[in-house]
């Protein structure tokens, strides 16, 4: 996954998602039966890069990650939190994925709706790096790309980017 510009339209249904969209070049998502076949692989360190608006850099890396199938509403499971961003991600460990067309998360209401995004939800996030590229501090509580313990719910971040490699 990657966020840089907001090029692309992260708000999309659970058939993009699954598939994956974007542009490998700029802005995109793997697709989520990509992110459970990599993890089934061995493909298991997940580490996310982010910076925002004025050239802070940060990091958070999970030395345990996996992705279910679509069976399972890909549910997500990590651990093994480090880095300097804090934990934002660990909250959602153990949700399935939900986007607007396709709510999974424990909220009474749907989570990919109310913060215009599509991830792991749970009461809803953490962290939202499919948000809405909103361009740094902003008043719209949790819609854009967040990480909680790094800039919070009111700061949409400039870049994010999720990758994955062999423990």
């Amino acid at each position: 996954q990657r966020r840089v510009d907001g090029s692309v339209d992260f708000y999309k249904g659970w058939q993009s998602y699954a598939q994956g969209f974007g542009n490998l070049e700029t802005e995109f998502w793997l697709g989520n039966d990509n992110l459970h076949a990599l993890t089934s692989s061995g493909y298991t360190v997940l580490r996310v890069d982010m910076s925002d608006f004025e050239g802070v850099s940060a990091y958070a890396e999970y030395n345990s990650f996996n992705v279910e199938d679509a069976a399972a509403n890909y549910r997500m499971v990590c651990s093994g939190y480090s880095g300097n961003a804090g934990d934002s991600l660990s909250y959602s460990s153990g949700t399935r994925f939900s986007t607007f067309d396709d709510d999974n998360d424990s909220w009474g209401d749907s989570c990919a709706s109310r913060f215009h995004g599509a991830f792991w939800y749970l009461h809803c996030h953490g962290a939202n790096p499919n948000g809405a590229y909103l361009n740094g501090a902003n008043t719209t509580f949790g819609k854009g790309i967040n990480w909680k313990s790094f800039r919070g719910h009111e700061y949409s971040l400039k870049f994010i980017e999720m990758k994955l490699r062999k423990n």
